[in-house]
């Protein structure tokens, strides 16, 4: 029983590249391992993957246009075994494209002689061209390729990393921001079903703010002959941002917002305060049906959504994968949406955003996410609101503890200006002015600062500050955490009682992830000769943080300024129990590659007191690497007596709306869209239960309370019910 998980696919062909300097020039890498075997470098995403040979391999350059799918550089090896461990998904496709085997454990499969192309989703997305006679053993670890005799085998590896193309200037005009969130459908690399795979979506253009309009010819929007018309107001057009981007369309003047063709046909979206959420339907369907339309194409899968999508409608699936998008579209939009919503998989982000012209620079990294966007007028219910001092139910903890504030200083708690629905989607954010509550702070800054990172840079590992002796009980409990993955080499620093100084080295320095364990008040960061304030800094080598501390927004918004990517803050003064248990369980997720949004989002089943945290900057930022797509949170439950199992699937920096899981629990083989809530598993018995727990280190809710699932044991159980 194992994870198993889908990549993308792409139509495209990359251009031939063999030149021997690709190192500077790409982020794909080919190195010799230690021992057999060679090592694929992926730099701008600091991930590494072994393939092991049955003896020692000299990796050679080869061509990148031998491949059905775009490659970022390529190599040559002779062996006649490879060893893919990890147990990735592996498809085996023929010379024509068509897709001849899936292997799944326990497998094992025999293909005769003849070329064959193997599509392997790694952390790394790989493509092997290999001439057969060939084997394929398929096992809970690992798939192994055997060939009759050492044969040349090509490998070729592509970077999930993704970059703006270029940059579009526009003015505040309503008229040139719809011309500017036109050319993020430039960004799509197929206009097939295809797109919504998250890597073939690419990243829209970046956006700054100018005096003119200026488009550069490379990134006018697709010829897809659909236009979004909205009037001329930031409230309607902020909405369709990703909506145009996944369509390719134009967005154009209208007073009445409607989505239409080239072909004459029109589909109305709801005026006033029901315009976003027919936005949201429209971008939802749509999304859904080309995911279940492209099971006809190059991934001829048992796809869950599938099913429950054929039930409902009458669809010829085959014959739409053949059609061009708009000719899609208008059968999609012909199917109320009410029909699709039951098999719409939870959407990743809805973003609130202030209807300013500042908003549109930061759009184009919120649609890259493929955001549900709501605007403020939406999320603002009334009055600014300051978070509370303490949180109910834990003031009496302050009796036996402390707060984690200077006792010389204590910073008012931060006021809030917007608060959002958390049940819009897994992960709410918030664009404009102030701290919002229930969602993260996104900032174009940290974005910006994402792109600028040293590709090479390497994992610099994490750095736990204590600048508190009577902190030390979540310094000693995070000691346990940090490190303790034996596939990823995560170096530690542990420092005590910083000077002012000595702390603004460690701002300074390269580190990946900064756990600040200590006092903050108005001043800054409280250290024994005095205050350090973040505003200070001109330049921040941290790229990621939790600063547990009392009211550290304030001082997390400084570090992206000066450079920072995403953090963790609180809003409010904490208790020390409760931040211990905050901190310790973040620390866990953290070292397990969790990013730190839904880091923090389980981190709030450990503590009440995780609703004055949130995060600010971008999110998505990862500390310690993971091969998986997504991570999960299990819930335990019991179903007609029975214990059930629900996996909920977070997305990793290389997941995305549009990847497949598939849990392969019990020998149960079908692929699920992810991320969300993927489904509910039903196990024969106890015992089963707790051998599937086993196998891998994930949260876990039972009765309400957060476990860890290697930890769990019988005594942890009876399981909660249905409703927990």
């Amino acid at each position: 029983m194992s994870r198993r998980e889908a990549g993308d696919p792409s139509r495209n062909h990359a251009g031939d590249r063999t030149d021997d300097d690709a190192v500077g020039e790409h982020p794909i890498v080919f190195e010799p391992a230690d021992e057999a075997g060679f090592e694929v470098v992926d730099l701008a995403e600091r991930q590494r993957y072994t393939i092991g040979t049955r003896g020692a391999v000299t990796p050679t350059v080869a061509a990148t246009d031998g491949f059905r799918f775009p490659v970022d550089a390529a190599v040559a090896v002779t062996t006649d075994r490879l060893r893919l461990p990890n147990s990735p998904t592996t498809y085996v496709r023929d010379t024509d494209g068509t897709m001849v085997a899936n292997p799944n454990p326990p497998d094992e499969q025999r293909f005769p002689a003849g070329e064959y192309y193997l599509e392997v989703c790694p952390p790394i997305k790989l493509y092997l061209r290999i001439e057969g006679p060939l084997t394929i053993s398929a096992t809970v670890d690992d798939r192994c390729v055997t060939l009759d005799r050492p044969r040349r085998v090509t490998v070729g590896g592509r970077s999930p990393h993704e970059r703006p193309a270029g940059t579009v200037t526009t003015t505040p005009a309503p008229e040139d921001v719809m011309a500017t969130i036109s050319t993020f459908g430039s960004a799509l690399k197929t206009t097939s079903p295809e797109r919504s795979f998250p890597t073939l979506r690419g990243h829209p253009p970046d956006v700054e703010l100018g005096d003119e309009l200026s488009i550069p010819d490379e990134l006018a929007p697709p010829d897809t002959g659909i236009t979004v018309e909205v009037p001329r107001e930031y409230r309607y057009v902020y909405p369709v941002a990703s909506l145009a981007h996944y369509l390719g369309a134009t967005v154009v003047t209208g007073d009445t917002p409607r989505v239409a063709t080239d072909a004459g046909f029109t589909h109305d979206l709801a005026p006033g305060r029901e315009f976003e959420r027919s936005v949201e339907r429209v971008l939802k369907g749509t999304f859904l049906l080309d995911c279940v339309t492209r099971t006809e194409g190059l991934y001829d899968v048992e796809l869950h959504e599938r099913d429950v999508v054929e039930r409902a409608v009458d669809l010829d699936f085959a014959t739409l994968y053949e059609q061009p998008l708009a000719e899609r579209l208008e059968a999609y939009l012909s199917v109320p949406y009410e029909t699709l919503e039951p098999a719409v998989p939870d959407w990743k982000l809805t973003t609130y955003v202030d209807t300013d012209a500042a908003t549109v620079e930061t759009l184009p990294f919120v649609v890259n996410d493929l955001a549900v966007i709501r605007t403020a007028v939406a999320a603002r219910g009334g009055e600014s609101a300051t978070a509370s001092a303490a949180p109910a139910g834990e003031q009496e903890a302050a009796l036996d503890g402390f707060l984690r504030r200077s006792r010389s200083a204590a910073a008012a708690p931060v006021t809030t200006s917007v608060a959002v629905d958390p049940r819009g989607s897994m992960e709410n954010a918030w664009i404009g002015e102030g701290a919002p509550r229930g969602a993260s702070k996104s900032m174009g800054q940290a974005y910006r600062n994402r792109l600028e990172q040293s590709r090479g840079a390497g994992d610099r590992g994490v750095t736990v500050v204590c600048n508190d002796p009577e902190m030390l009980d979540e310094r000693d409990l995070v000691g346990t955490v940090y490190g303790s993955r034996t596939d990823v080499d995560l170096d530690v620093e542990w420092r005590e009682r910083l000077s002012t100084a000595e702390l603004r080295d460690v701002l300074a320095g390269g580190t990946s992830f900064l756990h600040y364990i200590g006092h903050i008040d108005e001043a800054g960061f409280r250290c024994h000769d005095g205050t350090l304030d973040g505003a200070t800094l001109d330049q921040v080598g941290v790229e990621s943080f939790l600063l547990n501390a009392c009211t550290s927004y304030e001082q997390g918004t400084a570090l992206i300024e000066a450079g920072a990517i995403g953090g963790i803050v609180t809003l409010a003064e904490v208790v020390n129990e409760s931040a211990v248990r905050v901190g310790s369980t973040v620390a866990r997720l953290v070292n397990n590659g969790y990013p730190i949004r839904p880091a923090l989002e389980i981190a709030s089943h450990a503590s009440h007191a995780s609703g004055d945290y949130i995060v600010v900057g971008d999110g998505t930022v990862c500390v310690a690497k993971t091969n998986d797509t997504s991570l999960d949170l299990y819930r335990l439950r019991r179903t007609d007596g029975l214990p059930a199992l629900e996996f909920v699937s977070y997305s990793t920096v290389r997941g995305g709306m549009g990847t497949m899981q598939s849990p392969n629990v019990g020998g149960r083989d079908r692929y699920y869209l992810g991320p969300g809530t993927i489904d509910e598993f039903t196990m024969s018995d106890v015992d089963e239960l707790l051998d599937f727990l086993a196998l891998k280190d994930v949260p876990t809710l039972a009765a309400g309370s957060l476990h860890w699932s290697v930890e769990m044991t019988k005594e942890d159980l009876p399981l909660g019910t249905p409703g927990d």
